[in-house]
């Protein structure tokens, strides 16, 4: 009976929920084209339309769409977030407060204010939302996407504290997710109260950058504690993957070359002669303001007048000093190679490649060089080829002293063949399509990442 209008759309929804969403959108537009105002296949081909990386199209859809509803909240929620993955922070703030003047509840398109005032570099304003969001729905709940739910689990974050970015990890979750956000300004026994700790399986940190969070790693800490809840990421661990701890951590092991690193705290004598007493090691020396991540407020330093000049700029910051250790390959460029652990696995994620030693993989040109992106995909469908025997033993062996279930390592081999080890923490960064483009060979192993990521929860929440 192919004029029934809602079972195009049911079968849409179940091919979305496949990850099919080309097929989706097919099905939807068959709806659609029986019956122009079906409501629920025009909210659902938005979703497939971001689903495929079409926001420019999913915007005009929701437009058209709030127009004919102007009191609906959650269309003005879903403007903001398709408005905010365009740029349109203006805009998007905008919807966003729209849907809050429309519904006093939607603590979620709050917190969304918070976080573009907080991108703004407005922490005051944005510390005001967050607070605003959290006595309007202290817990953000998003239900599984395909029913009955396998478990729940809390997710602790912290606005200001830096987070493990888990918008791809838990994208489709087949379990229901409580989203607690950790405020300084809150006690925990307000968080506590908030929570019935009977409906959760386990806990996933997603605090994660121990230069950053240091209150909000505390609360947290003390927060599992008191749930006695199997726990992805114990806070307590996170708190010892600051550079200068993991590059003690590291220091003896074996195959591996971690680059000594010294912390100096703000405030404290930066003067040439006191910098000349205190440096364990020779020039050059890279310094970077700590708690930052991308190659942002980094330079290497040739000496200690440049040097002085670096941690004068950043005065009130803690900053890190670290041994520069040249890592060019045979061909004179420089390879950055990123792994990311999900229980026992050590998945391969990206290479950079490139002329300069401050690589960061969305900076470089490899887009522009088949050879470089051919290099990549090799690595990623075979890491053997280039991390030998020695090589991965040391990143098991790095897996556990982190002691973390969840975390990245950026790596490169020195000329001995050592591995090199620049940062490992919580806080990298694993996406999914559409936003690969030509490095579309990626999404698979995003993808076994994601799988690997499902099983490290289901094996914790006693489901596996």
């Amino acid at each position: 009976m192919p004029q029934l209008t809602g079972c195009w759309c049911n079968l849409g929804s179940a091919l979305l929920q496949m990850g099919q969403p080309q097929d989706a959108m097919s099905a939807y537009l068959q709806a659609l084209a029986l019956s122009p105002d079906h409501w629920p296949s025009r909210t659902n081909l938005v979703q497939a339309m971001l689903s495929t990386g079409q926001p420019v199209i999913a915007k005009a859809l929701l437009l058209e769409m709030a127009a004919e509803r102007p009191h609906d909240a959650r269309l003005q929620h879903e403007l903001g977030k398709v408005c905010y993955q365009l740029k349109e922070l203006e805009a998007a703030e905008a919807h966003f407060t729209k849907a809050v003047a429309l519904d006093t509840g939607a603590g979620e398109s709050q917190y969304w204010i918070g976080a573009i005032r907080q991108e703004q570099g407005e922490d005051q304003a944005a510390a005001a939302a967050y607070l605003k969001a959290a006595a309007m729905q202290p817990v953000i709940r998003r239900p599984a996407t395909r029913p009955p739910a396998a478990f729940r689990a809390l997710v602790l974050q912290a606005p200001f504290g830096g987070n493990t970015p888990a918008e791809y990890l838990l994208e489709g979750a087949g379990y229901d997710v409580d989203i607690l956000a950790l405020l300084p300004s809150l006690d925990l026994a307000t968080l506590l109260a908030t929570l019935a700790p009977g409906d959760y399986q386990l806990i996933i940190n997603l605090v994660s950058d121990a230069d950053q969070a240091g209150v909000s790693l505390t609360m947290a800490a003390e927060l599992v504690e008191r749930l006695g809840l199997p726990v992805v990421n114990d806070p307590r661990r996170v708190a010892n993957t600051t550079r200068e701890a993991t590059a003690s951590q590291l220091a003896a092991l074996d195959g591996c070359r971690c680059p000594r690193t010294i912390r100096l705290a703000a405030g404290g004598d930066r003067s040439p002669g006191a910098l000349a007493r205190l440096l364990p090691f020779d020039f050059p020396v890279l310094a970077r303001v700590a708690g930052t991540h991308g190659g942002d407020l980094f330079e290497r330093v040739d000496g200690i007048a440049g040097l002085a000049r670096f941690l004068d700029q950043h005065a009130v910051s803690d900053c890190y000093l670290i041994d520069y250790v040249d890592y060019r390959s045979v061909d004179g460029r420089f390879r950055k190679y990123r792994f990311i652990f999900a229980g026992e696995a050590a998945l391969p994620y990206h290479l950079a490649i490139g002329d300069d030693w401050k690589l960061h993989r969305d900076a470089t040109a490899m887009e522009d060089h088949p050879w470089m992106m051919e290099e990549e995909e090799a690595f990623l469908r075979d890491p053997s080829a280039v991390f030998g025997e020695a090589q991965m033993q040391a990143l098991h062996e790095i897996r556990r002293r982190i002691g973390l279930d969840y975390f990245g390592i950026d790596c490169a081999l020195d000329a001995e063949g050592r591995l090199l080890v620049f940062e490992v923490n919580a806080s990298m960064l694993v996406h999914g399509e559409p936003e690969y483009g030509r490095l579309a060979y990626k999404e698979l192993h995003a993808a076994e990442i994601k799988q690997a990521f499902e099983a490290l929860l289901a094996q914790k929440a006693g489901r596996a």
